[in-house]
């Protein structure tokens, strides 16, 4: 009998952990809630000609908003700074101007102190419960279903669009199913040419490519459906490190359901992480830094060249033409304690 009573018992007990471990969020398996840490950009324009008129800076910064809280600790720059925001994505930025620049280079540095917090949305089968078929799009969404430079709406993508997605109803199993063909479909290769633009087509193509380059074709799938879709773009924080450079940027994409609100996707951080597939579906960790949303961006003052294809690293002119000799430097550090 004492046996039967401690058997029920056990049954019970580990009942009980089987409902915790399934009420327990997907999006807690593997990202802490929240990194602080010491984020420093630092970058030099180098080789500045002489007899230049007019050298122009502009530089990322990136915002305070539910997912991240970002605190300017200090600027260095050979002259006065100001702070603009640009008008169709809200991106701020930090702008220079150097009248008559000495011939040589210019040193600039920001560096800031940054929480930022896991962004879920939850796991694929509540994110469906809560769908509803795509509606009227808002006006002031009506640039989120638009086409960018490199990624179109029509041709190519809109057939794949039909393809991919067109047997799904709502924008949440719409976005899914070109996640998971993205995800089967593509590989995450840095290697030859053509990779790093977001050129929704050459990616269809090549079937390969870095973060901007999977998130690309997923953005224009779903903006041929009619459902909002963005662009963010920011820097990786190394997960198992607490400090040290960061190489390059990192990228991401959110989607929009009427019912539920702006819902991220990682596509390329899943294929490099096949275990998190389901979890980068809805939300994304900790580990990163967002810059700016957006591309084809103009700045703000308007720059003189044509427009952004995204804005995460400085953009320089020098008398009214793109500039790119730079040296980039960025850095992280993690804060223990808070301060």
């Amino acid at each position: 009998m004492r046996l039967r009573v401690l058997s029920s018992l056990l049954l019970l007990f580990f009942s009980a952990c089987q409902l915790v471990a399934q009420a327990t969020p997907n999006a807690q398996k593997f990202s802490p809630p929240s990194r602080i840490f010491h984020f420093t950009y630092n970058f030099t324009v180098k080789d500045i000609p002489s007899g230049a008129k007019r050298v122009r800076v502009w530089i990322p910064l990136p915002h305070t908003d539910q997912h991240q809280t970002v605190r300017v600790l200090a600027v260095k720059s050979p002259v006065k700074t100001r702070m603009t925001q640009e008008p169709e994505y809200g991106n701020r930025m930090m702008y220079a101007e150097i009248q008559n620049p000495s011939a040589g280079k210019a040193e600039f540095s920001v560096e800031y102190k940054i929480t930022r917090r896991e962004y879920s949305r939850g796991a694929y089968a509540q994110l469906k419960r809560a769908d509803q078929k795509p509606s009227v799009v808002l006006a002031s969404m009506s640039r989120l279903i638009a086409p960018d430079s490199l990624i179109p709406t029509d041709g190519k993508i809109k057939q794949l669009a039909i393809e991919v997605t067109g047997s799904q109803s709502g924008a949440v199993a719409k976005a899914k199913a070109a996640y998971d063909y993205l995800f089967t479909n593509m590989r995450y290769d840095k290697t030859g040419s053509g990779w790093g633009r977001g050129d929704a087509v050459w990616a269809c193509d090549a079937k390969r490519g870095n973060c901007t380059d999977f998130h690309s074709p997923f953005i224009g799938m779903l903006r041929a459906d009619g459902i909002p879709a963005r662009f963010d773009i920011g820097f990786p924080l190394p997960e198992n490190k607490d400090k040290g450079d960061i190489a390059g940027y990192h990228c991401w994409a959110e989607f929009y359901a009427p019912k539920t609100g702006w819902i991220p996707v990682d596509i390329s951080e899943a294929w490099k992480a096949k275990q998190k597939e389901d979890y980068f579906f809805g939300s994304v960790d900790a580990n990163r830094v967002q810059f700016s949303t957006g591309r084809d961006i103009a700045l703000s003052p308007k720059q003189d060249g044509p427009a952004l294809n995204y804005f995460v690293y400085p953009y320089v002119e020098v008398d009214g033409k793109p500039y790119d000799k730079l040296d980039k430097q960025f850095s992280f550090e993690e804060v223990k304690s808070a301060k």
